[in-house]
């Protein structure tokens, strides 16, 4: 799945992303509040600046995640 297949099923509604495969997405400003993200694949993702309160990420593989706090 692409960031934008992504970003476009969860403005439409989506909330499970359960095991996607988001390796080398840019996902920077990226609301994903209260998406169920469990086992994901986000190696090498961009996530600065992206919302991800109550996000579920467990299992989730962040191998080379780019992430800025603050």
């Amino acid at each position: 799945m692409t960031a934008e297949e992504l970003l476009a099923a969860y403005a439409a509604g989506e909330r499970n992303f359960e095991k996607v495969d988001l390796s080398s997405a840019n996902l920077k400003n990226a609301n994903l509040s209260g998406a169920n993200l469990k086992n994901a694949k986000l190696n090498f993702v961009i996530l600065i600046g992206a919302d991800l309160t109550s996000a579920d990420l467990t299992g989730a593989d962040f191998m080379g995640l780019v992430y800025h706090f603050g």
